[in-house]
């Protein structure tokens, strides 16, 4: 028997956590001053979207937020105390390519391992990924190991699909990521005049990178369906994931759009976890869904005169406003 374990940026909902046995760390913010947990492990559903609602609102009224990473000695502390009790451990980590979780659980693996006696050890994947994308992949493990599979068979099986399990998401203010530095300021404030809804994913080296940008709410939506619905693979046997920042209207109306295109197995519908969530905003929503790789097609929804619109944008955002003349965007008409 092992254990698995997640970080509470995996995003999977307690009562989840709860069914499939999954052990979770919880990131901790510093809101106002004040710490705060991420994960609350006996929520239900209903109490955990009351409660992303009200931790989201407070960021909309200008609460201040700080994170963190899970630190060493608290995954030392972990592996420890399964090991000691003859059990493995395979954590599944936030990408190493925007937190530096996954560094502090290979040191503390290291060190535990090399302690060890008993036979047991920890095991590590890098999911390339956050949220859902992680979560589902360390719920599929525990349904492997709910069929007996050991954890030597399990790891490779999970180790296939990290470089096929998308992360697609889009964000409402782009205040936000120009506080995370994947901006300047001045393009965040233009770009919120012209209504502007970039769609970003997860790379395969596990950095967040813009796919594409869309005008508008309405069409950042229906990008993020015509994505899923266009690239998914095999769907009927998957878990499809769905997280927002307090927008649970749009999340059904995204969920509705991809199951009037497709059978999928199940979908999991959740509040955005509060640590990568707070550097992306409320009303971010995003999906998690195997692929054939992440190399993401298809699902270019912009007419011709909506592409003439999109390079004038682009145009406006690379010179910050500066006062220069427009290229002539030809004679396009809707």
């Amino acid at each position: 028997m092992f254990q698995i374990l997640v970080d509470s940026g995996a995003n999977i909902p307690a009562e989840l956590v709860r069914r499939y046995d999954i052990a979770v760390l919880s990131f901790i913010n510093i809101t106002d001053g004040k710490p705060m947990v991420c994960f609350t492990p006996d929520l239900t559903i209903e109490e955990e979207r009351a409660k992303g609602k009200e931790y989201y609102d407070a960021i909309r009224k200008g609460m201040k937020v700080q994170t963190g990473l899970i630190g060493v000695g608290e995954f030392e502390e972990f592996f420890r105390s399964c090991c000691e009790k003859g059990e493995d451990v395979l954590y599944i980590s936030i990408s190493s390519g925007i937190s530096g979780t996954y560094n502090a659980a290979r040191i503390a693996a290291e060190t535990v391992n090399e302690e060890m006696t008993n036979g047991t050890s920890v095991r590590l994947i890098d999911s390339k990924n956050a949220s859902l994308a992680t979560g589902i992949l360390a719920i599929y493990a525990s349904e492997m190991r709910a069929e007996g599979k050991t954890l030597d068979e399990i790891v490779p099986v999970i180790e296939s699909m990290v470089p096929r399990i998308n992360g697609i998401f889009t964000v409402d203010d782009l205040r936000y990521l120009a506080r995370t530095g994947r901006l300047t300021g001045s393009k965040a404030m233009i770009g919120n005049l012209l209504s502007i809804k970039p769609i970003l994913r997860g790379n395969k080296d596990g950095y967040i990178v813009q796919y594409k940008k869309c005008h508008g709410r309405k069409a950042a939506l229906n990008t993020l369906i015509s994505l899923v619905c266009d690239n998914v693979v095999d769907p009927e046997n998957q878990i499809l994931g769905i997280a927002h920042a307090d927008a649970y209207e749009e999340a059904r109306y995204i969920m509705d759009g991809i199951c009037k295109r497709i059978k999928v197995r199940a979908f999991i519908d959740t509040t955005y976890d509060f640590c990568t969530g707070s550097h992306v905003g409320p009303e971010t929503i995003a999906l998690f869904f195997l692929g054939k790789d992440r190399e993401l097609t298809g699902a270019d929804l912009l007419t011709r005169a909506s592409a003439a619109v999109s390079s004038q944008i682009d145009y406006i955002l690379d010179h910050e406003g500066r006062k220069v003349p427009r290229p002539d965007s030809g004679n396009v008409h809707a």
